[in-house]
């Protein structure tokens, strides 16, 4: 295990949009860590990110950063198809691990990740599903941990994004999208998901061309809940993620964003956010100054490597129901001992 120590050094693999921004974040924001490699594909990306940061090396190789003496732990914000080779990497260097969803793209290669780091005997990974680390979801996860509010009996969940990146697919909506749902739903419930069915209206006349956009999903649990989704990722106006859970006795709900609205020339309004970077960028902090601080203290904390597998059979699910217009059943194995809560 990783001994403490008063600087960790970071390795970030994956040097986009999201690995950009973790390098700025571990270098700008947060303590007790400082990034002393970045790896990327594309070498003149990687130099140039790594010219930001003192001290910082450029590699195009995963494992040539995980061998260097000044790394102690990793950042993987690479595309998902690349997750478990640099998983692997990480699991041969013993170094822990905050991974970017998806853990990876699908259930059979979530499997063998989760096997792999079962030999190992300890946890190393913790998977990026931020919305833990909101403050309004934390909020709501602690209410409902009172019981004062009764058994969770319904959740209601809206996300929506002003546009879809180029490329975008049906399937992704399931997949880059609702996987967020999907664990805010195993986490706040500390339920399973069953079985997904995907219903969808006419496309939005904004959506791409043979997209279904918008869809309505909607999930079963084995607590006997019954959540729903509105994904809307051609909204046009603003990303929006809201969350309202309906309990025996009351009910409670987060996402308005109304933290500030103003009076002025006749009008009332607020600011709504144009990205999930903006809207989420306090629980992206939050997230890994709580990786920096439990990686010192020699602990794995976070959604783990069952979370990420969970989660990418439920989107397995999701893309079957939506192919198919049916109920599709969620197949998990049994969960391991090394991740029982």
């Amino acid at each position: 295990m990783t001994q403490r120590k008063e600087t960790l050094g970071v390795a970030v693999i994956g040097t986009g949009k999201m690995g950009a921004d973790h390098v700025r974040r571990i270098d700008e924001v947060i303590s007790g860590a400082r990034v002393t490699a970045v790896v990327d594909v594309d070498a003149e990306r990687a130099e140039a990110v790594a010219a930001r940061v003192d001290g910082c090396t450029a590699h195009t190789d995963p494992d040539a950063a995980m061998s260097a003496a000044d790394v102690d732990a990793v950042v993987i914000a690479s595309p998902g198809p690349a997750h478990e080779a640099a998983l692997r990497t990480a699991f041969e260097h013993d170094l822990p691990v905050l991974c970017e969803k998806p853990l990876t793209p699908d259930a059979a290669s979530a499997l063998r990740v989760l096997e792999a780091e079962q030999k190992l005997g300890h946890r190393r990974i913790q998977v990026g599903f931020m919305r833990r680390y909101d403050a309004e979801y934390m909020k709501l996860k602690a209410l409902l941990e009172t019981g004062q509010l009764g058994r969770p009996l319904m959740l209601h969940n809206r996300h929506r994004n002003v546009a879809s990146p180029p490329g975008w697919t049906s399937a992704m909506l399931i997949n880059d999208s609702v996987t967020h749902e999907m664990d805010v739903t195993r986490w706040l419930l500390g339920h399973e998901i069953t079985a997904v069915t995907v219903l969808a209206p006419a496309p939005s006349g904004n959506a791409p061309d043979g997209i279904r956009d918008p869809q309505f999903v909607v999930f079963e649990t084995d607590g006997g809940a019954i959540v729903d989704v509105e994904i809307f990722v051609n909204c046009g106006f603003g990303y929006q993620v809201q969350a309202e859970v309906v309990c025996e006795r009351g009910t409670a709900r987060v996402g308005d964003g109304h933290a500030m609205v103003t009076n002025a020339a006749g009008r009332w309004g607020g600011i709504i956010a144009q990205d999930y970077i903006e809207r989420f960028a306090d629980a992206y902090d939050r997230e890994v100054q709580a990786w920096v601080d439990a990686t010192r203290r020699g602990e794995v904390t976070g959604p783990s490597a069952w979370d990420g597998y969970a989660v990418a059979a439920v989107c397995e699910a999701g893309v079957r129901a939506l192919e198919d217009g049916g109920r599709a059943a969620v197949d998990l194995v049994d969960r391991p001992a090394l991740y029982q809560d």
